[in-house]
């Protein structure tokens, strides 16, 4: 089978949801009214773990550079075809541990589908919208695997409340959660406008039990208060605010950057904040702090902060 370039097109995808022989084709088939227009793709994100999935049969190309650009014209090809078009990375310790669990055989294409539609790693999914494959959005892949793996830690102490991983849903304790949530995102909100216009990295770590839940965003905010900021990182970051609000958990967060904006004739000045909790609130800290190799100062109370 050859592309519109003319050159044999390698298998260049670790699974495509099952789709992989029409997405193939050298024509583009219209997708069939009605049906549900979803596509998802797991992706190696680095060299040593395309050598690895290679004995799997996952893909022929000869190197991860011809990888990687045969897996972003898979991508553009579905962006095309499909209204909803999701990756993932496609870890190999992950994808072989999956398979010894369910007793899969990992050379085979059913299971690599099995594997990046299972529901406890669907937090690790990123919405692909054309973005260059090799710049930012395979970073992005990395992080999102590490993200939702606090995430689910996150969920697990919530006992299922985050995702509803606990089965039988207890609408009370839902209702707990997602008010321990708004209020997380209050709190970080809180941060952000008090921090004004800038470009920040949040730090963020709450103790938790079997192991610390950790989070990083970078963060955007122009004078207007528009934030940019990743979904992903958003999500993670509320989470774990969210987990430490309602199990009053101690943590502790530091927002640092460069504040200021154009609007002020180009200056910038290095800033450096820092938040700790102990229970159901988040106040600045008793003494300066450092936080993952970050030193910041007290931050300001977040109470003051309309």
């Amino acid at each position: 089978m050859t592309s519109r370039k003319g050159r044999a097109r390698r298998n260049s995808d670790c699974t495509a949801g099952g789709l992989r022989p029409a997405l193939r084709a050298p024509h583009r088939p219209r997708p069939v009214e009605g049906a549900e227009q979803a596509f998802v793709i797991g992706v190696l994100t680095n060299a040593a773990d395309f050598r690895r999935a290679r004995a799997w049969g996952v893909t022929d190309a000869p190197d991860y550079e011809r990888y990687l650009a045969d897996t972003a014209e898979l991508l553009a090809d579905a962006l095309e075809r499909f209204e909803t078009v999701r990756a993932r990375m496609f870890h190999p310790q992950d994808f072989e541990e999956f398979c010894l669990l369910h007793l899969l055989d990992p050379a085979e294409p059913a299971s690599r589908d099995r594997y990046l539609v299972n529901p406890p790693l669907q937090t690790q999914l990123l919405a692909y919208r054309g973005e260059e494959l090799a710049g930012d959005f395979v970073p992005r892949l990395v992080r999102a695997r590490e993200n939702g793996l606090t995430l689910c830690h996150a969920d697990l102490l919530l006992d299922g409340g985050l995702y509803g991983g606990a089965g039988e849903i207890d609408e009370e304790h839902v209702r707990w959660v997602r008010a321990a949530y708004q209020r997380g995102g209050e709190v970080f909100r809180r941060m952000l406008v008090g921090a004004g216009a800038g470009v920040y990295e949040l730090r963020l770590r709450v103790d938790a039990p079997d192991g610390k839940l950790t989070a990083a965003a970078r963060v955007l905010q122009w004078e207007d208060g528009v934030v940019r900021i990743n979904d992903e990182d958003l999500e993670l970051v509320c989470a774990v605010l969210c987990t430490g609000l309602a199990l009053e958990l101690p943590g502790v967060a530091v927002l640092h950057g460069s504040q200021g904006s154009a609007a002020s004739c180009g200056e910038y000045l290095p800033a450096a904040w820092a938040w700790s909790s102990g229970g159901p609130d988040w106040a600045p800290t008793a003494r300066p702090v450092r936080l993952d190799g970050v030193a910041a100062q007290p931050g300001y109370s977040l109470g003051t902060v309309c």
